[in-house]
């Protein structure tokens, strides 16, 4: 078996070379079609790429509805901060989205109670089923794959990039969307790549199915989704919200 492996490789290598040989002008590899679009990305004057969707800024929640009653959404708003009302429920985005490219701002309550998974908690959801997790993880200790920054109960982060509690944290997420096919088998995972504060922290990790809070990941078909946030009980705050779809 070995040697019909070795012979398959040097026949590949071979043809490979012969090919490459044939070609003598450096235009022959040259793509000009099509041209990528053009897009105004992040300045010190513009902080949202011009084809960003904003979800949260200046406008209020109106891109958010309650997932508990599908209405308007409850929590607090005041000059470009979302804050978490305890008890109101979740809240999810009024349009669907499949992979994206996320960027949020959030800071964990300024008063700071509890300890572990009861101190500043929340989740960005992405298609309403896989969480990143939210959580006040300065000198916080809990379980790891479920401190901030983490695939919730899947994977930890790399490293715990937390800013202390008074400051912003920034999350730059690359979500990449599941697919099934038309029998609803997954066919392919979503993944999902993280930075927080800049600093990379899940590295294209396969998600393996939901983030239960207790069992195992699911794989049910479905189609695009919200984004959704997590009502955990805790005044967590938010700014800045945009999205790209990919």
């Amino acid at each position: 078996m070995k040697n019909h492996i070795a012979l398959i490789t040097l026949l590949t290598v071979s043809i490979l070379s012969a090919c490459s040989a044939q070609i003598t002008q450096p235009e022959a590899s040259e793509v000009w079609e099509p041209e990528p679009r053009v897009v105004e990305g992040v300045s010190s004057t513009n902080h949202v790429p011009s084809d960003a969707i904003i979800l949260l800024g200046k406008q209020g929640l109106s891109e958010w509805k309650s997932r508990k009653t599908d209405g308007e959404a409850e929590w607090n708003f005041d000059n470009g901060v979302m804050t978490v009302n305890a008890g109101t429920g979740d809240i999810k985005t009024k349009k669907q989205f499949g992979s994206v490219q996320l960027h949020m701002e959030w800071r964990a309550p300024q008063i700071v109670e509890g300890e572990g998974q009861g101190r500043g908690n929340s989740g960005i959801f992405f298609m309403e089923r896989y969480e990143v997790q939210i959580l006040d993880s300065y000198q916080n200790r809990t379980y790891s794959n479920g401190q901030a920054g983490a695939i919730y109960k899947q994977y930890m982060p790399l490293v715990n990039a937390m800013n202390p509690t008074n400051e912003w944290q920034t999350y730059d997420i690359i979500f990449e969307a599941p697919v099934f096919n038309d029998d609803g088998v997954k066919v392919r995972s979503a993944y999902l790549t993280v930075l927080h504060n800049g600093v990379l922290i899940q590295n294209h990790r396969e998600v393996l199915g939901t983030t239960e809070y207790i069992g195992f990941p699911q794989n049910k078909a479905h189609d695009e989704a919200s984004l959704m946030i997590q009502d955990h009980g805790n005044p967590v705050s938010f700014r800045n919200i945009w999205v790209r779809k990919l």
